[in-house]
Protein backbone atom coordinates (compact mmCIF):
# COMPACT_ATOMS: atom_id res chain seq x y z
CA UNK A 1 0.00 0.00 0.00
CA UNK A 2 1.27 3.47 -0.91
CA UNK A 3 0.60 5.41 2.29
CA UNK A 4 1.39 9.12 2.32
CA UNK A 5 2.09 10.66 5.71
CA UNK A 6 1.54 14.40 6.19
CA UNK A 7 2.91 15.73 9.45
CA UNK A 8 2.58 18.94 11.42
CA UNK A 9 4.02 20.52 14.53
CA UNK A 10 2.53 17.93 16.87
CA UNK A 11 5.13 15.41 15.69
CA UNK A 12 8.09 17.63 16.57
CA UNK A 13 6.49 18.65 19.87
CA UNK A 14 7.67 15.31 21.22
CA UNK A 15 11.22 16.52 20.56
CA UNK A 16 10.56 19.51 22.80
CA UNK A 17 9.88 22.01 20.02
CA UNK A 18 6.82 24.19 20.74
CA UNK A 19 3.95 23.81 18.30
CA UNK A 20 3.52 26.90 16.18
CA UNK A 21 0.10 27.74 17.58
CA UNK A 22 0.58 26.46 21.13
CA UNK A 23 0.76 28.71 24.16
CA UNK A 24 4.53 28.92 23.88
CA UNK A 25 4.66 28.60 20.09
CA UNK A 26 6.01 31.09 17.62
CA UNK A 27 2.54 32.00 16.40
CA UNK A 28 1.85 33.26 19.91
CA UNK A 29 5.06 34.88 21.03
CA UNK A 30 6.23 36.45 17.78
CA UNK A 31 9.00 38.95 18.40
CA UNK A 32 9.23 41.85 20.82
CA UNK A 33 7.52 44.26 18.44
CA UNK A 34 5.62 42.22 15.87
CA UNK A 35 3.19 39.34 15.61
CA UNK A 36 4.24 36.26 13.60
CA UNK A 37 1.76 37.23 10.88
CA UNK A 38 3.65 40.51 10.50
CA UNK A 39 7.10 39.04 11.02
CA UNK A 40 7.12 36.07 8.64
CA UNK A 41 6.52 38.03 5.44
CA UNK A 42 8.49 39.27 2.45
CA UNK A 43 7.32 42.78 3.35
CA UNK A 44 9.02 42.54 6.75
CA UNK A 45 12.14 41.05 5.23
CA UNK A 46 12.42 43.93 2.76
CA UNK A 47 11.55 46.68 5.24
CA UNK A 48 13.23 45.39 8.40
CA UNK A 49 15.66 42.59 7.53
CA UNK A 50 17.48 42.71 10.87
CA UNK A 51 14.29 42.11 12.89
CA UNK A 52 13.24 39.41 10.44
CA UNK A 53 16.55 37.56 10.44
CA UNK A 54 16.97 37.85 14.20
CA UNK A 55 13.62 36.11 14.68
CA UNK A 56 14.58 33.25 12.39
CA UNK A 57 18.05 33.01 13.91
CA UNK A 58 16.56 32.52 17.37
CA UNK A 59 14.18 29.88 16.00
CA UNK A 60 17.14 27.96 14.63
CA UNK A 61 19.06 28.46 17.86
CA UNK A 62 16.16 26.74 19.60
CA UNK A 63 15.79 23.93 17.07
CA UNK A 64 19.47 22.98 16.87
CA UNK A 65 19.45 21.71 20.46
CA UNK A 66 16.69 19.19 19.73
CA UNK A 67 17.08 15.88 17.96
CA UNK A 68 14.73 13.66 16.02
CA UNK A 69 12.33 11.56 18.09
CA UNK A 70 10.96 8.04 17.64
CA UNK A 71 8.25 9.23 15.26
CA UNK A 72 10.77 10.94 12.96
CA UNK A 73 12.85 7.74 12.89
CA UNK A 74 9.77 5.60 12.23
CA UNK A 75 8.91 7.88 9.30
CA UNK A 76 12.47 7.81 7.94
CA UNK A 77 11.64 5.24 5.24
CA UNK A 78 8.11 6.45 4.61
CA UNK A 79 6.47 8.57 1.89
CA UNK A 80 6.37 11.87 3.79
CA UNK A 81 5.36 15.49 3.40
CA UNK A 82 5.95 17.66 6.45
CA UNK A 83 4.83 21.17 7.28
CA UNK A 84 7.63 21.48 9.83
CA UNK A 85 10.67 23.62 9.10
CA UNK A 86 12.88 22.14 11.83
CA UNK A 87 14.67 19.66 9.56
CA UNK A 88 14.30 16.80 12.05
CA UNK A 89 13.03 14.38 9.43
CA UNK A 90 16.27 14.90 7.55
CA UNK A 91 18.26 14.32 10.73
CA UNK A 92 16.33 11.06 11.17
CA UNK A 93 17.49 9.89 7.75
CA UNK A 94 14.50 10.43 5.45
CA UNK A 95 16.22 11.27 2.17
CA UNK A 96 13.14 11.77 0.01
CA UNK A 97 10.70 13.68 2.17
CA UNK A 98 9.17 16.96 1.06
CA UNK A 99 9.55 19.89 3.45
CA UNK A 100 6.66 21.80 1.94
CA UNK A 101 7.25 24.96 4.01
CA UNK A 102 11.04 24.85 3.76
CA UNK A 103 13.72 24.38 6.40
CA UNK A 104 15.09 27.00 8.75
CA UNK A 105 18.57 25.45 8.53
CA UNK A 106 18.74 26.26 4.81
CA UNK A 107 18.62 29.42 2.72
CA UNK A 108 17.90 30.42 -0.86
CA UNK A 109 18.38 33.46 -3.04
CA UNK A 110 15.86 36.21 -2.47
CA UNK A 111 14.25 35.86 -5.88
CA UNK A 112 11.07 36.87 -7.68
CA UNK A 113 8.59 34.07 -7.03
CA UNK A 114 7.28 34.38 -10.59
CA UNK A 115 10.79 33.86 -11.96
CA UNK A 116 13.07 30.81 -12.22
CA UNK A 117 13.31 28.55 -9.19
CA UNK A 118 16.32 29.33 -7.00
CA UNK A 119 18.65 26.77 -5.50
CA UNK A 120 18.81 25.86 -1.82
CA UNK A 121 21.90 25.65 0.36
CA UNK A 122 22.75 25.23 4.03
CA UNK A 123 22.53 28.28 6.26
CA UNK A 124 25.66 28.58 8.43
CA UNK A 125 23.73 30.00 11.40
CA UNK A 126 26.52 28.72 13.64
CA UNK A 127 28.79 31.45 12.30
CA UNK A 128 26.51 34.21 13.61
CA UNK A 129 28.23 36.32 16.25
CA UNK A 130 25.64 37.22 18.88
CA UNK A 131 27.93 39.96 20.20
CA UNK A 132 27.75 41.58 16.78
CA UNK A 133 24.36 40.25 15.73
CA UNK A 134 23.24 42.94 13.27
CA UNK A 135 26.39 43.05 11.14
CA UNK A 136 26.81 39.29 11.37
CA UNK A 137 23.32 38.60 10.03
CA UNK A 138 23.57 41.20 7.28
CA UNK A 139 26.89 39.77 6.15
CA UNK A 140 25.63 36.20 6.21
CA UNK A 141 22.62 37.03 4.04
CA UNK A 142 24.56 39.48 1.85
CA UNK A 143 22.49 42.53 2.63
CA UNK A 144 23.84 46.08 2.56
CA UNK A 145 20.85 48.21 3.50
CA UNK A 146 17.88 46.30 2.12
CA UNK A 147 17.66 42.84 0.51
CA UNK A 148 18.32 42.78 -3.23
CA UNK A 149 16.65 40.34 -5.60
CA UNK A 150 18.97 37.64 -6.94
CA UNK A 151 21.82 38.87 -4.74
CA UNK A 152 20.74 38.63 -1.12
CA UNK A 153 19.68 35.42 0.62
CA UNK A 154 16.64 34.63 2.75
CA UNK A 155 15.81 31.67 5.00
CA UNK A 156 14.37 28.80 3.00
CA UNK A 157 10.96 29.20 4.61
CA UNK A 158 7.61 29.79 2.93
CA UNK A 159 6.36 33.14 4.21
CA UNK A 160 2.76 34.22 4.80
CA UNK A 161 2.71 36.47 1.74
CA UNK A 162 4.38 33.92 -0.51
CA UNK A 163 2.82 31.05 -2.45
CA UNK A 164 3.80 27.44 -3.09
CA UNK A 165 6.24 27.14 -6.00
CA UNK A 166 8.54 24.45 -7.37
CA UNK A 167 11.16 25.67 -4.90
CA UNK A 168 8.97 23.94 -2.30
CA UNK A 169 8.28 20.97 -4.61
CA UNK A 170 4.56 21.70 -4.86
CA UNK A 171 3.95 19.72 -8.08
CA UNK A 172 5.66 16.67 -6.61
CA UNK A 173 3.62 17.04 -3.43
CA UNK A 174 0.36 17.10 -5.41
CA UNK A 175 1.48 14.07 -7.38
CA UNK A 176 2.21 12.14 -4.20
CA UNK A 177 -1.26 13.00 -2.93
CA UNK A 178 -2.92 11.82 -6.14
CA UNK A 179 -0.96 8.55 -6.19
CA UNK A 180 -1.57 7.66 -2.53
CA UNK A 181 -3.72 4.67 -1.55
CA UNK A 182 -4.11 6.15 1.93
CA UNK A 183 -3.24 9.49 3.53
CA UNK A 184 -2.38 9.67 7.23
CA UNK A 185 -2.26 13.10 8.87
CA UNK A 186 -0.21 13.36 12.05
CA UNK A 187 -0.20 16.25 14.51
CA UNK A 188 -1.65 18.92 12.24
CA UNK A 189 -4.31 21.53 12.94
CA UNK A 190 -5.53 21.57 9.29
CA UNK A 191 -5.11 25.34 9.26
CA UNK A 192 -2.81 25.65 6.25
CA UNK A 193 -3.32 25.32 2.52
CA UNK A 194 -1.38 22.09 2.03
CA UNK A 195 -3.57 20.03 4.34
CA UNK A 196 -6.73 21.41 2.75
CA UNK A 197 -5.26 20.55 -0.66
CA UNK A 198 -4.58 16.98 0.46
CA UNK A 199 -8.07 16.61 1.93
CA UNK A 200 -9.63 17.88 -1.28
CA UNK A 201 -7.66 15.44 -3.42
CA UNK A 202 -8.44 12.57 -1.07
CA UNK A 203 -12.16 13.30 -1.09
CA UNK A 204 -12.34 13.70 -4.87
CA UNK A 205 -10.39 10.48 -5.48
CA UNK A 206 -11.99 8.55 -2.60
CA UNK A 207 -8.63 8.00 -0.90
CA UNK A 208 -8.98 6.72 2.70
CA UNK A 209 -8.01 9.30 5.33
CA UNK A 210 -6.69 8.79 8.85
CA UNK A 211 -5.99 11.50 11.44
CA UNK A 212 -3.61 10.96 14.34
CA UNK A 213 -4.02 13.66 16.98
CA UNK A 214 -4.89 13.61 20.70
CA UNK A 215 -7.11 16.66 20.16
CA UNK A 216 -8.32 16.54 16.54
CA UNK A 217 -10.11 19.54 15.10
CA UNK A 218 -13.88 19.30 14.95
CA UNK A 219 -14.42 19.92 11.23
CA UNK A 220 -13.08 16.75 9.60
CA UNK A 221 -14.54 14.54 6.86
CA UNK A 222 -17.16 12.15 8.22
CA UNK A 223 -15.45 9.15 6.62
CA UNK A 224 -12.06 9.86 8.23
CA UNK A 225 -10.68 7.36 10.73
CA UNK A 226 -9.57 9.33 13.78
CA UNK A 227 -6.98 8.09 16.25
CA UNK A 228 -7.16 10.28 19.36
CA UNK A 229 -3.58 9.74 20.46
CA UNK A 230 -0.09 11.11 20.10
CA UNK A 231 1.93 10.06 17.08
CA UNK A 232 4.31 8.07 19.29
CA UNK A 233 1.39 6.06 20.69
CA UNK A 234 0.09 5.46 17.17
CA UNK A 235 3.38 4.07 15.84
CA UNK A 236 3.72 1.79 18.88
CA UNK A 237 0.28 0.37 18.20
CA UNK A 238 1.13 -0.12 14.54
CA UNK A 239 4.37 -1.90 15.42
CA UNK A 240 2.53 -4.12 17.90
CA UNK A 241 -0.06 -5.07 15.29
CA UNK A 242 -2.92 -3.28 17.04
CA UNK A 243 -3.46 -1.01 14.02
CA UNK A 244 -2.96 -1.73 10.34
Amino acid sequence: MNTLYITGAGVSAESGIPTFRGEDGYWTIGSKNYTPQEMATRVMYKNNPVEFLSWYYHRFATYRHHGANDVHYWLADKNLITQNIDGLDGKAGNMGYISIHGRVDQMTLFHDQEGPTATVQATPWETVDENNLVDSLLNLFQIKNTPELDRSFKPYVLLFDEFYTELYRISEARQRMREADRIVFMGTSFSVTITNMALDIALRQNIPIEIVDPKPVATLPSNAIIHKMKASTYINKVENGELL
